[in-house]
């Protein structure tokens, strides 16, 4: 038995020891082993299964109703690239792409080689790896598919804070990549960058990171690069309008008629956005929470409780004024100030080095899961572009919007419904 046979009876090893699936689509396994004993010179070798932390044994679903990367909980490592379909590419060299990216990507998420696997992640199990994939306006055009094009999928309003770069913006092809472990993450990266050598060609990259998993004595919000706490008023997927304000609704708004293979997906804002440190680190710790609208300590609105405390948006202090600001960032950006719009924002931080002006090019890779932009991001962000205290730390360097169909079935690849449709 060669080694590389051996390494990939271990992988399923593992996977076959992992328990029971759950409500995320993660599979926790607590006692799954990979071994990797060197063959002696008989070609016969003994492995040695040494368990594998639970952080590196979860899996996440490849084949479902929605795609990974959405609803499963942050992780520790994300890449994001776009990708353009190559000179002269169309619909058949997209879905054969599809096709090898979708393949690739259900080896990797359960933690076995890929076709051509370059051993990056020989040790690791599935580390959480998800791999998300979504198409761009301007992949209709290539595709030649204009008539399935949706129109959720129309540009994004010119923001007062945007300052884009165009050529780290938008994209034919665009691929989530998370894990909780960097070269699993990373491994998947390469092995997608390769099956799309001759059909596509890498437009933008950006590499995020999160808390790594454990970091903390119990799970918590995650935390930003301003030190707050981010996400506390997410769309949680136990809310009962849950699946209609983030996923496609079969026969519903971007899910009918022509655009029906989007049934069961979503779409993805994707904004990089520089933070000014320096500017932020130099105002006091009261002037910030007044800023954000909550307790930097806890995420607590300044109204008072606890985090998950609604803002009591009326409160008003001895002064007259109301306690959380008019423009406070909470206040504006609160479903309920923006007729229930709602987005699951799934974030990473990023930090790119110093800039040529010597500040940190740091800030958030901000993703935003929502059943139609329209009535998700837009109508939020336009509100924040005209009175958010936070806006001025804050510079939005590129962009992209995203159509992420549904979950590929077993037997088909990611898109397949438009593709061969």
């Amino acid at each position: 038995m060669n080694d590389d046979h051996h390494l990939d009876i271990s992988r399923r090893k593992l996977l076959g020891t992992v328990g029971a699936a759950g409500a995320t689509g993660l599979v926790i396994g607590a006692a799954g082993g990979i071994g990797l004993a060197a063959a002696d010179g008989g070609g016969s070798g003994a492995a040695d299964a040494t368990a594998l932390a639970s952080v590196g044994a979860t899996e996440a679903m490849f084949h479902g109703k929605h795609q990974a990367g959405i609803t499963t909980p942050l992780q520790s490592r994300g890449h994001l690239v776009a990708f353009d379909l190559a000179p002269g590419a169309g619909r058949k060299e997209a879905a054969a792409l599809l096709r090898r990216w979708s393949a690739t990507a259900k080896a990797l998420m359960a933690g076995e080689p890929s076709a051509a696997d370059t051993g990056i992640a020989l040790d690791a199990g599935p580390s959480s790896l998800t791999v998300t994939f979504g198409f761009g306006r301007a992949f209709f055009d290539r595709t030649g598919l204009v008539a399935r094009r949706p129109e959720q999928l129309d540009p994004l309003p010119a923001f007062s804070s945007d300052a884009l770069d165009p050529k780290r913006s938008e994209g034919d092809l665009w691929v989530q990549i998370g894990a909780d472990d960097a070269l699993v993450a990373f491994h998947a990266l390469r092995a997608l960058q390769k099956d799309a050598d001759g059909a596509a060609r890498v437009r933008w990259q950006m590499n995020g990171f999160n808390r790594s998993a454990g970091a903390t004595a119990r799970p918590m919000t995650a935390r930003n690069l301003m030190g707050q706490v981010d996400g506390t008023n997410n769309p949680k997927p136990a809310d009962p309008d849950f699946d209609r304000r983030i996923f496609v609704e079969r026969g519903g708004p971007g899910g009918s008629g022509a655009q029906e293979w989007m049934a069961g997906g979503s779409y993805a804002v994707v904004r990089r956005i520089r933070m000014l440190l320096d500017d932020w680190e130099k105002l006091p710790l009261e002037r910030q929470e007044k800023v954000i609208g909550r307790r930097k300590s806890d995420g607590a609105p300044l109204t008072g409780g606890t985090e998950t405390t609604p803002l009591d948006l009326d409160k008003r202090g001895p002064d007259g004024k109301t306690v959380i600001p008019d423009n406070a960032h909470a206040r504006i950006s609160a479903p309920e100030q923006n007729g229930g719009a709602a987005m699951l924002r799934r974030p990473f931080s990023f930090h790119d080095g110093i800039a040529a002006d010597g500040t940190p090019d740091a800030g958030l890779l901000f993703v935003c899961w929502q059943a139609d932009p329209l009535r998700g991001f837009v109508p939020v962000q336009r509100k924040l572009d005209r009175g958010d205290a936070l806006s001025p730390f804050l510079r939005h360097e590129a962009s992209g919007l995203f159509a992420v169909p549904g979950g590929a079935a077993e037997g088909e690849y990611v898109g397949q419904r438009l593709l061969e449709s």
